[in-house]
């Protein structure tokens, strides 16, 4: 039979090659092998015996020629019969079988070589001469072979991940054809021939099956190459399907093939392209309507864009809108959801409520006009409970736009919040700008007022000024003073009747008593330098002048009132530090204060630690007088350095084994500022009642910011205690508070919890951490690494890794093989 004629004649051939030394034998052998992939009109092989040829023998032929590259009989032909025939063999076959070969052959050759070299030639020209279109059209008649499903998948990975195997082995020697940038559009421009031979063959009635194209599609696009394809394929298919339905029933068919697991990353389909695919496959519907808007956020505004005008603008699709409406809406007023999702997915949910929004028609708002208000009013709560102040913004923006666009008994919501580049998106996109449209921003967004008049165009300006000189001119006949030049008074201040106050009691007397708005003003701004230049009667009324500035309200509407209150409070506790600080630490846990209040004390304390915390010089130190109070001053238990020192000591010597370092890199050189002997007034009190609610103040129960500044503050006070005495001490206490909460559904008490561990990190020494925390360093680094992968906020991922890698230096310092010496 054929079947055996062919097998005997391929034989024949291999052992001819494999013992010929003969060039005209070797070059008639090859000529015998390549004739069986020639079906002009000159060749004596039938068609079956070259169908039986490519089926069962050309893989194992290929594979040999691979495999005698450096055979000596290769060797005795010229450059051009080695590329008529030797190559020839690999460029005119079956090519999903030559690629899988090639793909193989190079994988396994040894790099650099010369063999090496010719089948990356031949991988080259392969891909040049469109072999890849012939593979994917063989495909879509169906003429390939019946191969099973792992050789199908086998072939889509090395047809689609190619740049990677050969940049692994081919490394700085690779081809400029071989990059991404290179190859993934090529592939594009090969699958477009293919759809358009498709096209003709279905006008001509012709069956083809887009099965195996959609499947290297998805598999490029699932890999992170949809945009090098889409970039190709896209403009095209989009200019197609503008009048040709040929085109636009092949385009849906091309999508519908695209596997299940894979369709999510095919980027920005066109309604055009896909059609009504939504409607018939449930699990592009899924992926479209659910996936790409509520479980990913990686999309641009564009793509949600394209995606949601998508659904709107079929009548068959546009209830799938109303669902997806739906789905945002409850998404977006979720507490769940704002106090455990990213900050970034939050954003993209609340962009894709606005654009769905956006898109709803005056009959389709007033349907939903009940879920849009109860979305409006509990995602608006959810929001504003937040202690992010992004979160906060995020939900007064969006409130503002749903307001508007269900205009409730027109009744608009209005907040005041910091504009930046985040709410002016979020605000343009319920009325997105087209080309057409010329009318100003501000004609087209509900803006505050003040924010309007920052883009008054500057030409208004000088028509102003034209008008007003117009209309002097008309009456310059009328001013015979015109030619008298005025004097500059752009400089000049009003001249108070009242003088500044000399003495810190004066001011006393004026915030309790006085009901005169200038001298309670005028007390207010002396403050400050009064009590730095007279310590000695600042501290006689340090602890009453603090309880009365706590206490004060801004009943005049003082310029900088805030910031002048509070440098007087800190200029307070700088001067006279352990009894302020001893009133504000336990004025901050009792009752009746409002949260502003606690946390200006919160303010007041890092503030007033930072100015302490800057090292003493000869040059420019504190004044004498701060100085000897501040070290006359009883230390805190515990201050003591000899004590501290010694405590230590006698610690590490009751080890059974004590380790002894070597040579180390000298650590940073301490220097003597006037936080250190105080740190602990500051730090300790504010540990004493937090579990403790009160009244007005629960600290564990839903005052969140407060709980998140308080834990940010102790960190702060932590970093600065660097190379102080009780840093230790503060540090195993603070480790000890913020346990109990690093779980917290707040991220900014999150946020706030981590902090305070790269501070303990940042300011103990290596060997207090060994020492006084070495049972809590295991279980605390396993809760940082499940923080650095899972938590949903990004920030705290950020910490979590920075206080990881803090402690491995902290560890690797104090527990170096190379540096230690093991003592008995």
């Amino acid at each position: 039979s054929q079947h055996v004629e062919v097998r005997l004649s391929v034989g024949q051939c291999v052992r001819t090659l494999t013992t010929s030394k003969e060039k005209e034998e070797v070059t008639k052998t090859l000529h015998t092998l390549t004739s069986y992939l020639d079906d002009g009109p000159q060749s004596t092989i039938t068609s079956a015996q070259r169908a039986e040829f490519s089926r069962a023998h050309y893989t194992r032929t290929l594979q040999f020629l691979i495999s005698n590259i450096n055979a000596d009989w290769l060797q005795l032909l010229t450059v051009p019969q080695c590329t008529e025939l030797w190559d020839g063999l690999f460029l005119r076959g079956p090519p999903d079988q030559t690629l899988l070969v090639l793909m193989d052959g190079i994988s396994s050759m040894s790099s650099p070589s010369a063999g090496l070299d010719r089948l990356v030639s031949i991988l080259e020209r392969f891909l040049q001469s469109g072999r890849l279109t012939v593979l994917l059209w063989t495909r879509c008649q169906g003429t390939g072979p019946s191969d099973s499903p792992q050789l199908r998948e086998t072939l889509l990975s090395r047809l689609v991940a190619l740049p990677d195997l050969t940049a692994n082995q081919l490394h700085h020697h690779n081809k400029t054809l071989f990059l991404p940038q290179q190859y993934y559009p090529l592939l594009a421009r090969d699958m477009l021939t293919v759809l358009e031979r498709t096209c003709q063959a279905l006008r001509g009635l012709k069956d083809c099956s887009l099965t195996f194209v959609a499947q290297a599609l998805g598999k490029a696009c699932v890999q992170g190459h949809s945009a090098l394809v889409f970039g190709v394929l896209a403009p095209h298919l989009s200019s197609c399907t503008l009048s040709d339905m040929v085109w636009q029933r092949v385009c849906w068919k091309l999508l519908e093939n695209v596997p299940e697991r894979w369709l999510e990353s095919v980027p920005d389909a066109l309604s055009r392209i896909m059609g009504n695919l939504v409607l018939k496959n449930k699990k592009a519907q899924f992926v479209i309507t659910h996936k790409l808007l509520l479980l990913q956020y990686k999309y641009e505004t564009r793509v949600l864009s394209i995606l949601l005008g998508y659904l709107a603008q079929d009548r068959e699709r546009r209830p799938l809108l109303i669902q997806v409406l739906r789905s945002l809406c409850q998404a977006w007023a979720n507490p769940s959801a704002v106090r455990h999702t990213p900050l970034e997915q939050q954003l993209y949910v609340s962009r894709a409520l606005l654009l769905c929004v956006g898109l709803l028609s005056d009959a389709e708002l007033q349907e939903l006009r009940s879920e849009l208000l109860q979305c409006m009013l509990g995602g608006m709560q959810s929001h504003l409970d937040s202690s992010v102040v992004r979160v906060r913004r995020m939900g007064m923006v969006v409130g503002e736009c749903l307001s508007s666009r269900m205009d409730v008994n027109g009744a608009k919501l209005k907040f005041e919040y910091e504009h930046d580049e985040e709410t002016e998106e979020l605000l343009s996109l319920m009325t997105p700008l087209s080309e057409e449209e010329t009318e100003p921003l501000d004609d087209r967004l509900d803006l505050p007022q003040d924010i309007k008049g920052k883009t008054v165009p500057s030409q208004a300006v000088p028509s102003q000024a034209a008008s007003v000189a117009q209309k002097s001119g008309a009456d310059s006949e009328l001013d015979s003073d015109d030619e008298l030049t005025p004097y500059d008074m752009s400089a000049d201040q009003e001249m108070s009747q009242a003088a500044p106050p000399r003495y810190l009691r004066d001011c006393l007397e004026a915030f309790l008593s006085s009901e005169d708005p200038v001298r309670v003003d005028l007390s207010l701004r002396a403050i400050e330098g009064l009590v730095r230049k007279n310590t000695s009667t600042a501290r006689e009324v340090s602890v009453e002048l603090s309880k009365v500035l706590l206490h004060m309200e801004d009943r005049y509407n003082t310029v900088g009132f805030l910031s002048l209150r509070q440098a007087a409070m800190v200029a307070l506790t700088v001067t006279d530090s352990v009894p302020v600080t001893e009133y504000l630490t336990t004025e901050f846990y009792s009752m009746n204060y409002s949260i502003r209040q606690r946390l200006d004390i919160l303010e007041v304390l890092i503030l007033s630690a930072q100015e302490l915390s800057q090292p003493i010089t000869d040059k420019g130190g504190p004044s004498k007088a701060i100085q000897r109070v501040t070290m006359n001053t009883p230390l805190y238990p515990g201050d003591d350095p000899i004590h501290w020192r010694q405590v230590v000591e006698r610690r590490i010597q009751s080890k059974t084994k004590r380790l002894s370092k070597g040579v180390t890199h000298p650590p940073a050189k301490p220097t003597p500022n006037r936080y250190a002997p105080v740190a602990g007034h500051f730090f300790f009190p504010l540990l004493r009642n937090y579990d403790r609610p009160q009244v007005t103040f629960d600290l564990l129960g839903g005052d969140h910011l407060v709980l998140g500044r308080l834990i940010h503050t102790l960190g702060l006070l932590m970093h600065l205690a660097v190379n102080a005495p009780v840093a230790t001490q503060m540090g195993r206490a603070l480790l000890d508070f913020v346990w109990a909460v690093r779980y917290h559904v707040d991220q900014m008490v999150r946020r706030g919890v981590l902090f305070a561990v790269c501070s303990i990190f940042l300011s103990m020494p290596s060997q207090s951490l060994l020492v006084e925390l070495s049972d809590q360093l295991f279980e605390t680094r396993a809760w940082l690494a499940d923080v650095a992968e899972g938590d949903p906020d990004t920030d705290c991922r950020n910490l979590a890794v920075q206080s990881l890698v803090l402690l491995e230096k902290s560890l690797k310092t104090e527990m170096n093989p190379a540096a230690l010496v093991l003592q008995s």
